[in-house]
């Protein structure tokens, strides 16, 4: 969908603003029994950390990667489109759930050296489910639809 770098960054943004949200939100959830106003506050605030990370995480690294993958084991010979974004998505999702969950753990969780990976990791399973299924079944869709209103094709 998005053809020069411009538009790559209007995607790119849109997707972790969305996923962002969505994970800060799941995880202020997990964290206090339950998602309160008090946890969207707090969510909303971490956002001014995560947005800048996960952007150029995902820009610079991911999704680069990414798209070489999916071009490698997905791209020749896959005739359905939606298979193809799936196959991306889920590509994605495996990079950047482990990298995200690192800030995460870093930024917020503050595990000391010597607990940090079993912090990290726990962090990763307890994300990836949410992180996987947000991505495939509601933040990709509504993000390509948004897209398409912004970058309407001119016939």
């Amino acid at each position: 969908m998005p053809r020069t770098v411009f538009q790559k960054a209007v995607f790119g943004l849109l997707m972790v603003v969305f996923m962002v949200l969505a994970m800060e939100c799941y995880n202020q959830g997990m964290l206090s029994g339950g998602l309160t106003w008090q946890g969207v506050k707090k969510a909303l605030d971490e956002m001014k950390i995560m947005v800048p990370v996960c952007f150029v995480m995902s820009f610079f690294i991911a999704d680069p990667i990414a798209s070489r993958i999916t071009m490698r084991n997905a791209g020749s010979g896959c005739d359905s489109r939606l298979v193809m974004i799936a196959f991306r998505a889920s590509v994605t999702v495996s990079m950047m759930c482990p990298i995200m969950s690192f800030w995460a753990t870093l930024f917020f969780r503050k595990p000391g050296v010597s607990e940090f990976i079993p912090a990290w990791l726990s962090t990763v399973v307890m994300n990836y489910p949410m992180a996987f299924f947000w991505q495939l079944m509601f933040c990709g869709p509504l993000v390509r639809f948004l897209f398409r209103l912004l970058f309407r094709e001119r016939t």
